[in-house]
């Protein structure tokens, strides 16, 4: 499968301009024999049969040496918008993030909890026995005697406007041996209403509500912190398989090299046989193969450490193929030329991008704060509205008439028992027949410098700050759209450039090789314009990567900062206090070409 890979890519190299296709096996060469590099050179200084000798050997037993086995694991074939949609499916940076906006929902839910009504109730029992002390709590038995049943309900809440109220209704039934007590047993319900606003010192905010505030800001950072690391990650998808496949193409040019080589060595073996060509010139060609066999080596390395690196980002590890899985990608870098408006990227990053969006929302989240701390060093004033009723009832006993001197007989006390019932009881409650209210204005204010206001000078501070932050940020938004707007233009450049140097490096290649078979020129002139050729279709196609790169990182720019990471595992944290400079990243016009 790697044999069609790089045959591919050596037609997509044929088809730029990289020269003729030739026929390429993916197998890669034994490295030479020892007993090769430590041959003895006879004859003349041109070499010798001795040389000549090993070098047949060391050649006959490259091609006897066992071939490695073909690669048999799984392959997936991929284009760019596939990897960057299996990212997004799978990617565990982005799996993180999406959880943040839903921890987010439940801080939300949790601040709303400060204003969910709370209903309480509660069911008591007493019974009292104690001596008798005195002729009031006495009775004609030796101790007294009471025995009480108690229930309540109630509800109370506070408000999204600083007020709070409770509700309770209590309700008792109560026996006693007293004889002071006309009422045997006893029944008792009330109904109690309070009201209670803050009329300047958590009128128009408070605790709850800024907390509440806040939680909303931090939900929508939330957000767009999932919309920086979906767009960092895709950049950094976009990047991974671009450097899959020039890695796949830069192998299909090392063996395009390989197989020059390999041609030349065929050429200098038959004039070495006809006696055209000193043997010496064997050595010269099998040392360039070797060297070419090792580019090969190293540039299949750069393979497989480029599919580990996309296999991270766009798969599930839970994959039981997860790393046995050989990514194929089915696109090249592509190279098309863009017209920069840097005015227009500029005004979009300063509108979009996310780390700006994170700082206004942290002033946002500041402001709250000086509101809320402003609010706080105003006095307390709070109101309060009390508002009772209560009824009575049970067994009425006749009141005896006890004889105090002075005080009248009552004409109208009943003779018999009086019955009054539970029903009777609310009705009378409900009735209003015995109501009772106050109200009361209470005022609190300190002495002297409170903590409300050094909270709100330090939040004043943090706002300046803020501000003074959020302008240096935008400078170097700017600053970078600009950077990554030069990169564009400069790696366009490079690879019309290099492009134009490779076309060169053909000619000369094919100028060298006439002269040499004219006897004007030297396999060594030959081998260091193949070597030429094949920098300058490496250097192309690094070039063509790093405008595919810097055009991601343009686009990427005006959206999210360019900081790197992989999005493996990782999360930006969110909260109202952001802010901070960014660093500046991404490609840059100068990339260091890799060893071919």
């Amino acid at each position: 499968m790697r044999t069609i890979v790089v045959t591919a890519c050596l037609a997509a190299l044929t088809a730029a301009g990289f020269g003729t296709q030739v026929s390429v096996s993916a197998q890669t060469r034994p490295s030479w024999p020892e007993a090769f590099a430590s041959s003895s050179v006879g004859g003349s200084a041109r070499g010798g049969p001795n040389l000549l000798a090993a070098a047949q050997q060391a050649v006959a037993a490259a091609q006897a040496a066992p071939q490695p086995a073909a690669d048999d694991r799984p392959v997936r074939r991929l284009t760019a918008d596939d990897a960057v949609k299996l990212a997004l499916e799978n990617n565990l940076g982005i799996q993180i993030s999406r959880l943040d906006p839903q921890i987010e929902d439940l801080n939300i839910l949790a601040a709303r909890t400060a204003w969910a009504p709370a209903l309480n109730t509660q069911f008591q029992n007493n019974s009292l026995q104690r001596p008798s002390a005195n002729i009031f709590t006495g009775s004609q038995e030796a101790n007294f005697k009471q025995d009480t049943f108690s229930s309540n309900l109630g509800i109370q809440q506070a408000l999204p406007w600083g007020a709070s109220y409770n509700v309770g209704w209590d309700n008792s039934r109560s026996s006693s041996n007293n004889p002071g007590n006309t009422w045997r047993p006893q029944l008792n319900s009330s109904l109690n209403f309070n009201y209670q606003q803050s009329l300047l010192r958590g009128w128009s905010i408070d605790a709850p509500r800024q907390q509440l505030r806040l939680s909303e800001i931090n939900r929508t950072i939330a957000d767009v912190n999932l919309r920086q690391t979906i767009a960092s990650t895709t950049r950094t998808v976009r990047n991974a398989y671009w450097n899959l496949a020039y890695a796949v193409a830069s192998l299909a040019v090392q063996q395009q090299s390989l197989e020059l080589a390999q041609e030349s060595l065929r050429n200098t073996r038959a004039r070495v046989e006809i006696g055209t060509t000193p043997p010496i010139d064997i050595v010269e060609a099998e040392a360039e193969v070797a060297a070419r066999e090792e580019a090969v080596i190293v540039a299949q390395a750069q393979i497989a450490s480029a599919e580990d690196t996309l296999r991270a980002l766009v798969f599930d590890p839970s994959m039981p193929d997860f790393w046995t899985m050989r990514i194929e990608p089915t696109e090249l870098p592509p190279f098309q030329p863009m017209t920069v408006d840097v005015d227009a990227a500029v005004r979009n990053a300063l509108q979009r991008r996310t780390d700006l969006d994170q700082a206004r929302r942290g002033m946002e989240a500041t402001e709250i704060n000086i509101q809320f701390f402003r609010n706080q060093t105003l006095p307390d004033v709070q109101a309060n509205l009390n508002y009772g009723l209560a009824a009575l009832g049970g067994t009425q006993l006749p009141r005896p008439d006890i004889g105090i001197p002075g005080l009248p007989s009552n004409p109208n006390a009943p003779t018999g028992p009086i019955q009054k019932g539970y029903a009777s009881v609310l009705r009378d409650l409900l009735g209003l027949n015995s109501p009772s209210w106050s109200a009361s204005l209470s005022i609190t204010y300190p002495i002297g410098t409170s903590q409300a206001e050094a909270n709100l000078s330090r939040a004043r501070l943090e706002y300046s700050q803020a501000q003074a932050r959020l302008r240096n940020q935008e400078l170097q938004v700017a600053t970078q759209v600009r950077q990554q707007a030069r990169n564009v233009l400069t790696n366009q450049q490079r690879v019309q450039s290099t492009r134009a140097s490779r076309q060169l490096a053909e000619r000369r290649l094919e100028a060298e090789q006439r002269k040499f078979q004219a006897g004007t020129s030297t396999s060594f002139l030959v081998f260091q314009a193949q070597r030429d050729l094949s920098q300058a279709r490496n250097n192309e196609l690094r070039a063509i990567l790093d405008y595919n790169q810097s055009v991601v990182d343009f686009e990427t720019v005006q959206e999210v900062p360019l900081g790197g990471g992989t999005g493996i595992g990782t999360t930006t944290g969110t909260g109202v206090a952001t802010g901070g400079t960014v660093g500046t990243g991404g490609s840059t016009a100068g990339r260091s070409t890799p060893d071919s």
